[in-house]
């Protein structure tokens, strides 16, 4: 793993943080490599059930694209009479954007700064967001010429509604942390101070929950946001006989039983 992104494990817990404060902790290629790398190994983790990715810094969570290597990169495209530059969507952040969403455990962003761009992505990928009061997210594609990517036009009409959406991305702002908690873009918002114990401490108790159970609702919201009741009430009946039959379920129907607080095993 680069220096630009840490990953560690700890009971359960994979925290993931981006390292270039520096930058802003700007997304350069050595960067989204080693994130890209960092998700995926968490996903693939059967000893990891719950991921905490946030940032170092108390300026910025990350504000995308690094522009000073990106415009580096574009000239030399322009020079080979290549498109090599914008590869990066399809080889990095499409997949950071599918593994965050796509892992069976739950993720949380702890958001302590700006999120702009890519940024913005990521921390809508995730399924928990615990936000700093000094905050803000911007969409910042249309500022510098470009389309939504990491997933965003998929992930912020689902959050704030279609014609939110498209304003925000036409017209890209700063959307402080009040705010964002408004539009539902921020789950939880706290004291800047205490952001990274309240994002550890969020985090931590998915980490000892019932780890089958996220993992289906996860699926079960994503599928039901395009498919029909009838599609969704059969993909619920697969969902739950999986949940159902899992250890947890077991655990946590004979804790109740005895009036005990269940102690779940993530299987």
């Amino acid at each position: 793993m680069a220096d630009t992104v840490l990953y560690e494990v700890s009971d359960g817990l994979a925290t993931i943080t981006l390292n270039r404060p520096e930058a802003m902790n700007a997304l350069n290629v050595e960067t989204k490599v080693a994130l890209r790398d960092a998700v995926r190994s968490a996903a693939d983790d059967s000893a990891v059930r719950a991921v905490l990715l946030t940032a170092a810094g108390d300026r910025s969570f990350c504000v995308g694209q690094d522009l000073k290597e990106h415009i580096g990169l574009l000239l030399t495209d322009r020079e080979t009479g290549s498109r090599q530059t914008m590869s990066t969507v399809r080889e990095h952040y499409n997949p950071i954007t599918r593994a965050l969403t796509e892992m069976r455990k739950p993720v949380v962003a702890g958001v302590n700064g700006v999120a702009a761009g890519a940024g913005f992505g990521f921390a809508l990928a995730a399924d928990y967001r615990v936000v700093a009061d000094t905050a803000a997210f911007n969409t910042s594609f249309a500022g510098v010429a470009l389309t939504a990517d990491s997933g965003i036009s998929w992930t912020l009409p689902r959050v704030v509604g279609p014609g939110r959406a498209a304003d925000l991305l036409l017209f890209p702002r700063n959307i402080k942390a009040q705010e964002a908690y408004e539009l539902g873009i921020a789950n939880r918002v706290v004291p800047s101070a205490d952001l990274r114990a309240e994002a550890e401490k969020v985090a931590r108790a998915l980490a000892e929950g019932p780890t089958v159970a996220y993992g289906a609702i996860k699926e079960a919201v994503a599928f039901g946001m395009s498919h029909s009741l009838e599609e969704t009430l059969e993909k619920e009946d697969e969902l739950q006989t999986r949940a159902g039959s899992s250890e947890d379920h077991a655990i946590a129907v004979q804790a109740f039983v005895n009036k005990e607080k269940p102690k779940y095993l993530g299987r």
